[in-house]
């Protein structure tokens, strides 16, 4: 008996001496954990091995870790371990943070069971996904807001997760915050300093003496690199009511969307453009509030519009970033600094306009002087000579001679005819605001979208307010009217593009389209107006259909037309 007694006694101390050795493994493995989760400086390796860890310290075939959106009631990422890619994509989409998840997004207390499945909030399983049975849900907290939950499931050996389980987990979560906030913090203060490197960059840029399009792309691109965005724009203001013009675009679909005219009413640019505040949305292609914009790609996935300048000046434009579907909303601690380099932008803009303005000042004043010299110069001797020549006239007996020095005298009459002319062409005065070619051709394409069920792609090159005379530009737009409504009617097309420019002493414009092109016996009688209206200011019309498919009309004037010489008299 004493010998049995003394077995049980050395049993039991062998039990206690097991527990103990257990406890300080597990000791152990979790300061190892918590070592492993604050070594990490970048958030999504940080989030990586958090979730790792817990998988296993409780040793469970299953982990996640939910990230809780914005709106606080879903999940904007879910990691997982113990899932093979294949399997993760056989799954389908990454839960939302419905069910049985959300539990503990609405009650953000550990939760453990025995059998997930009884639990009334469990709605299933989707096709294709693991069976799953014992549970542990644990949240994280950030400075007392829930960062997100742990999620873990099937501990290995059949058996349930206990209180120690809960408590070693409970643990990890409160080290897990602090290592989240520390590579948050790191991550705002990389982001911070490439904010401000990408301002020193631009400063430069505009203080060298960069062409406007330049900057703006140089601001979309370093906006895209530094938000982790698949693509980015800047959509500026066209006169009067016709939309958001995207001068610059970077990323995926860069060529497709620039030139693009957008309408203010129903697209996230317009919108950010109006209420002169940043405008987001977790899922750009697939917002019911901006249809209006149907060339959206349909993998763009959270978005933001933040109109350029400070509230009050979000007339200048807007810059618009839109990531890859699945990845994260764009928070309020990535708008600040948004924010600002947005009103960056919008001093390039300012800048760059003053540059533009003050090129077309001296401009106007070179032609001044031009109209001045010319007058006070050039005609002056025009005009005495054409009178010496008339008096010379009268001493020459020769027939012959005397026709040809009246020739003379009225070649230089219709000289000085067409230096007045001239002169009074360098004289007017800019036609600019809402009536101005440039802000004329960006409504029509504006207004053309909805007939054409698509905004057609633009571009403008040129002096065109200053250079083109008023007669050629209102044939310009009404040219310009009738190719469109002829791609809405005859085309079918799927893209539209629309190329305006002022240079070489003359302006053209190109209207091209993907459609079934202009069939050989199909109707012309609108075509040969466009041929006549070309041939009346002294230009041309050409009809081109490329080789890969759809038709490209080209309507091309002079800037200056050339007088007709008189008929020589005698």
């Amino acid at each position: 008996m004493p010998r049995m007694r003394l077995d049980e006694l050395l049993d039991e101390l062998q039990a206690r001496i097991d527990a103990a050795r257990g406890t300080r493994d597990r000791v152990h493995s979790l300061l190892e954990a918590v070592v492993s989760v604050g070594r990490e400086l970048e958030l999504s390796q940080v989030l990586r091995r958090i979730v790792e860890a817990a998988a296993l310290l409780v040793d469970a075939e299953y982990g996640a870790l939910g990230v809780i959106g914005p709106d606080g009631r879903t999940l904007s990422q879910f990691l997982t371990v113990g899932l093979t890619d294949e399997e993760t994509a056989e799954i389908g989409p990454l839960p939302a943070g419905h069910g049985l998840l959300g539990e503990v997004i609405r009650h953000p207390e550990p939760l453990r069971l025995a059998d997930l499945g009884a639990h009334t909030s469990s709605h299933g399983f989707p096709a294709h996904h693991p069976p799953m049975r014992s549970f542990l849900g644990v949240p994280i907290r950030v400075r007392e807001e829930v960062f997100g939950n742990l999620y873990l499931t099937d501990k290995r050996g059949g058996v349930e997760f206990d209180t120690e389980d809960e408590s070693v987990i409970s643990t990890l979560s409160v080290a897990a915050g602090v290592a989240i906030d520390n590579a948050r913090l790191y991550e705002g203060s990389q982001r911070q300093q490439r904010w401000l490197r990408a301002n020193a960059e631009i400063t430069r840029s505009l203080l060298s003496g960069s062409a406007r399009a330049e900057v703006l792309e140089l601001i979309a691109l370093r906006a895209q690199d530094i938000t982790g965005s698949r693509a980015a724009e800047i959509a500026t203001a066209v006169g009067g009511d016709g939309g958001l013009l995207v001068e610059a675009a970077t990323g995926a679909d860069a060529a497709r969307r620039q030139g693009l005219v957008l309408p203010v009413e129903g697209t996230q640019p317009g919108a950010a453009w109006t209420a002169g505040a940043p405008v987001t949305t977790p899922k750009a292609a697939a917002d019911p509030r901006y249809g209006a914009d149907v060339l959206l790609p349909g993998e763009w996935g959270p978005a933001v519009a933040v109109p350029l300048g400070s509230e009050g000046a979000s007339g200048r434009g807007v810059l618009f970033l839109a990531r890859a579907a699945g990845e994260p909303v764009f928070t309020d601690a990535e708008l600040e600094p948004l924010l600002a380099f947005a009103g960056q932008a919008a001093l390039a803009l300012e800048l760059a306009d003053r540059r533009r303005d003050a090129e077309q000042i001296a401009l106007l004043e070179e032609r001044d002087r031009i109209a001045r010299d010319l007058h006070d110069l050039a005609i002056q001797r025009l005009f005495a000579t054409g009178m010496t020549l008339q008096s010379a006239g009268r001493l020459v007996d020769h027939e012959d001679a005397a026709q040809r020095l009246t020739r003379a005298v009225d070649d230089l009459d219709e000289t000085i005819k067409i230096i007045r002319s001239t002169i009074f062409g360098l004289r007017t005065k800019d036609r600019d605001g809402d009536n101005g070619l440039r802000a004329r051709v960006a409504r029509a394409v504006g207004e053309a979208a909805a007939v054409l069920g698509h905004p057609p792609r633009l571009s403008m090159e040129g002096l065109l307010d200053t250079d083109v005379p008023a007669g050629v530009a209102d044939h310009v737009v009404a040219v310009l009217g009738e190719l469109l409504s002829n791609a809405a009617r005859h085309a079918h097309a799927t893209r539209v593009a629309v190329a305006l420019q002022a240079a070489s002493g003359e302006v053209v414009l190109t209207v091209s389209d993907d459609g079934v092109g202009i069939p050989p016996q199909g109707r012309r009688s609108g075509l040969a107006n466009l041929d006549e209206r070309a041939r009346s200011v002294g230009g041309a019309f050409e009809l081109e259909s490329p080789d890969t498919g759809g038709t490209r009309l080209t309507w091309r004037a002079p800037l200056r037309p050339v007088p007709a010489r008189p008929a020589p008299r005698g």
